[in-house]
């Protein structure tokens, strides 16, 4: 049996996303991207909720690539970390799946690929800045040449990059990504691909031909100081549990481990079932908000491995069996993760295997 601690994915709230999301990268299309589980929501529940909206779907990794396939997904799969070992290229030719192409090694091992397994579509990764993955931009036209000259890859080679800081609107930097990419493949044929979820919001001149997007598509914020809803998106994920007991504590007395938080008086101390081992933050401070209902409390004391701790002062009609939001549409997970020192990211992705995940269609 699990815990009390239940995530609850909201399919309705996907759906809604990815149609605002399409609205506005129109007329591009959208890649869907459904990494690290995604983004902790799980894999193929959000695969199965978007299948007959999502243009392609994007993976960090083969095996992510296989298991929508496994699940009877169809549409273009994009793994974005391309094959990590020469093995990886004939299994994603049976599979039918698409290649970021980033480094030397992995021309290498695409230069043996055959025909016969399947044309394997590619993405050339151009690093217009970010530093972290793909050829440098005054290689972009050789890199091309050699991709679509190669035996076993379709003629249709893709570009993209990824942008380094998206979510400041009025920054210089993405400026910048984008004129070096547009100069470096000006004259390349191909899709485009630049626009992370940020840039779906703040650059439309970098919308290319797809956009990949993934915390919108969760309704998870992509601005610091902002949640998702601020932009018209519903959050995916409702995080709850159950009050287990409330004590009543003494003025003076200390709370959880290493008295962290003294009672300022005498009063009602709550203990929720939920702690780091499930995915909530231990480095969550107190004054977290919590909601009772739909009364909002705040966290006391050291989050611990399985209890949290809240001041009920506010809350005075609480009884035990009360259910406690953690975060969700009243409660953005934005906020906690401000309280936490993290993003929302962070949280959905952190959800443990105890946490009972339920679906509903809202």
């Amino acid at each position: 049996m699990s815990r009390t601690t239940v995530a609850t994915i909201h399919l309705g709230a996907l759906r809604h996303n990815l149609s605002r999301i399409k609205a506005l990268a129109a007329p591009a299309k959208v890649m869907a991207v459904v990494k690290a589980d995604a983004y902790g929501h799980g894999l193929e529940r959000v695969a199965r909720a978007l299948d007959r909206d999502a243009d392609a779907f994007a993976v960090a990794a083969l095996g992510d690539g296989l298991r929508l396939r496994a699940a009877g997904h169809r549409q273009r799969i994009v793994v974005l970390s391309g094959p990590d070992q020469s093995g990886d290229i004939a299994e994603m030719q049976r599979l039918g799946l698409d290649a970021a192409i980033h480094h030397e090694e992995q021309l290498r091992w695409l230069a043996e690929a055959t025909p016969e397994r399947g044309l394997l579509r590619v993405w050339l990764k151009v690093d217009s800045g970010m530093h972290r993955l793909g050829f440098a931009p005054e290689r972009a036209a050789e890199i091309h040449a050699r991709l679509s000259a190669m035996p076993g890859i379709d003629g249709e080679v893709g570009l993209l990059t990824h942008f380094a800081e998206s979510e400041v609107f009025d920054g210089t930097e993405t400026p910048a990504q984008l004129a070096r990419f547009n100069e470096v493949t000006r004259d390349l044929q191909g899709p485009r691909s630049l626009s992370n979820s940020a840039a779906v919001l703040g650059w439309p001149d970098a919308r290319g031909d797809w956009v990949r997007t993934g915390g919108l598509l969760y309704g998870l914020s992509v601005v610091a100081g902002k949640s998702g809803a601020d932009f018209g998106f519903r959050p995916a994920m409702t995080l709850s549990t159950r009050l287990i007991a409330i004590n009543h504590i003494k003025r003076g007395e200390r709370i959880g481990y290493n008295g962290t938080w003294t009672c300022p008086q005498d009063m009602p101390v709550g203990v929720a079932a939920v702690g780091y081992g499930d995915g909530y933050p231990r480095s969550a401070v107190a004054g977290t908000p919590v909601l009772i209902g739909d009364r909002q409390v705040p966290l006391i004391g050291r989050v611990s491995m399985d209890l949290i701790t809240l001041d009920l002062r506010e809350a005075p009609l609480a009884r035990v069996g009360d259910r406690v939001t953690l975060w969700g549409p009243a409660l953005p997970v934005e906020h906690i993760a401000a309280q936490a020192g993290t993003i929302s990211y962070d949280l959905t992705c952190g959800m443990t295997r105890r946490v009972l995940f339920v679906e509903d269609e809202h």
